[in-house]
């Protein structure tokens, strides 16, 4: 059989194991002892690397996709030559290479997915990981840190991640190099003999080929539940070096040729329609924006919950969290002025305020969620979002800069977002401020009237305005479908700045309590 019957065979194999459940079936297969010999090694490697050079150069002029290579598999199957050798067939310059082992102080300080996000490559280049998102939970379930429940969990919020990314464009192409037990002790053997290689076998590869039955049992459980047809696993014998290096070589060389002859596909929403209550009725227009505090009720209270939001951030406990503010609203609303308020009670030099404007090219070029991923603060730090990631879901919808589909799936993805940043020990709130349309024209013409303000008021203002009702139906969803028990939303009547201003500081403040009392 040819390499190319064989591989082709191979990932037929892999394909229609896919959520069957069967997938020992293909690691048997890749168990089989495969070689190829120099003659076709030396006929085939300078037309594959060729081709893969001109394959990388076509991605780079597009710019249309970005490629992320996951490399996995057993210890000594030959990923780090593997990947030595991609570099040596196509251009290093344009290729980001990263290796995650123990995360760093700073990334433990921020949600476990922050320091996969902070690499991810933009579009036109080629990232490969090594041990990214899917070593930890195979790890932690060959050791019996976690259930097998709680592996499944991971699973889970893996699929929806990498769902996420394939939605984005993202080509994901993921290889799993895989040796039998028998195979993997030769290997480290052979590797541990050589005096120019014995430095890549010490105690702790020994150590995880004493756990190999533990962590072929975790393996395949994984690779099996993550193998998807948007991001399917392609299993490579790593025995022999020609063989993995040509299969590993073509695959990636159909993967991107593929994408580059169909384009990036167009992803689809399997949410439910969004209708409107029948009575017409909807948590905005249920609000009392008719509540108020006069001005020296309102210094008192002012004074009360800044001085508690101070202490809150100089208590110890503080160190062992992070603050997130999210401020969305009605153009006006007095969303800036509540920020400044909350500023105001913290030393600057632990606190960010994060304006959010129409993305930048470089912003454009990676994930919708990685211009905010990149923002988030470390344990002991509070960051204030100024209009967030909830913009897919207002104004791309509403001034249809997004997709139906994009804005449809982005309900799921922004609170899975949330759901890592809770994890991750951050104290979230989400403020909506809230006007009449009557209260917005008078602080429109006031903005206009008074010079140090009129910069505040565009043509671009007046023009949302005359789209009030999609607006508003807008923000009624985004609420329906993102304020969850965890990470509620808070609807903030903000007709009287006063009021408003209380109300987001005392809530901030019961937030941050709240953490303390569960640490």
């Amino acid at each position: 059989m040819s390499l190319d019957q064989d591989h082709a065979g191979l990932i037929r194999i892999a394909t229609l194991q896919q959520g069957t459940g069967n997938l020992r079936v293909v690691f048997e297969t890749a168990s089989i002892a495969h070689e190829v010999d120099k003659a076709t090694w030396k006929k085939q490697e300078p037309k594959l690397r060729q081709a893969l050079l001109a394959a990388q150069f076509r991605v780079l002029e597009k710019k249309q996709f970005p490629v992320l290579v996951l490399i996995g598999g057993v210890e000594g199957a030959g990923k780090g030559e593997t990947v030595n050798l991609l570099h040596e067939w196509m251009d290093p310059r344009h290729i980001n290479t990263h290796a995650f082992d123990q995360p760093s102080d700073d990334e433990r300080a921020r949600p476990a997915m922050w320091r996969f996000w902070q690499r991810l490559p933009p579009k036109g280049r080629i990232g490969i990981f090594f041990g990214a998102w899917h070593s930890q939970p195979i790890v932690d379930r060959a050791y019996r840190a976690i259930s097998r429940a709680e592996l499944d969990q991971r699973v889970a919020e893996v699929n929806r991640f990498e769902k996420m990314l394939c939605d984005e464009g993202v080509l994901l192409v993921k290889f799993w190099f895989h040796l039998t037990k028998k195979q993997q002790r030769k290997r480290l053997e052979a590797l541990a003999a050589d005096k120019r290689t014995r430095w890549r076998v010490g105690d702790g590869e020994w150590d995880l080929f004493g756990q190999y039955d533990r962590f072929s049992e975790a393996s395949e459980h994984f690779v099996r539940s993550t193998s998807t047809g948007h991001a399917p696993w392609h299993i490579v014998n790593g025995a022999d070096a020609r063989y993995r290096s040509l299969t590993v070589g073509k695959t990636l060389l159909a993967t991107i040729e593929d994408r580059l002859e169909d384009g990036v596909p167009a992803s689809n929403s399997n949410a439910p329609p969004l209708l409107p209550p029948v009575d017409g009725r909807n948590v905005l227009k249920s609000l009392d924006l008719t509540q108020k505090l006069d001005d020296t009720s309102y210094e008192k209270q002012l004074e009360k919950w800044q001085g508690r939001l101070n202490l809150l951030s100089r208590d110890v406990k503080f160190r062992k969290v992070s603050v997130v503010c999210v401020f969305e609203g009605n153009d006006a609303a007095g969303k800036g002025g509540a920020i400044r308020r909350i500023t105001q009670a913290i030393d600057a030099r632990f606190i960010r305020p994060i304006p959010i404007a129409a993305p930048t090219e470089e912003e454009r070029a990676q994930p919708y969620l990685w211009r905010f991923w990149r923002h988030l603060p470390r344990h002991g730090r509070i960051a204030i979002f100024d209009r967030s990631w909830y913009g897919r879901v207002l104004v791309e919808r509403v001034e249809g800069f997004a997709t139906e589909a994009a804005w449809m799936r982005a309900y799921q993805e922004i609170n899975d977002f949330e759901g890592e940043l809770l994890t991750g020990g951050s104290v979230l709130t989400k403020f909506w401020l809230a006007i009449s349309k009557e209260e917005q024209f008078k602080r429109f013409k006031e903005r206009e009237r008074t010079p140090f303000k009129r910069f505040k008021i565009t043509d671009e203002d007046w023009r949302n305005r005359k789209k009030w009702d999609e607006y508003e139906t807008a923000v009624c969803d985004m609420i329906d479908r993102t304020s969850t028990e965890e990470a509620p939303w808070t609807l903030v009547e903000a007709n009287d700045k006063n009021f408003a201003r209380v109300k987001v500081l005392k809530t901030l403040c019961r937030a941050v309590e709240e953490r303390f009392d569960s640490l």
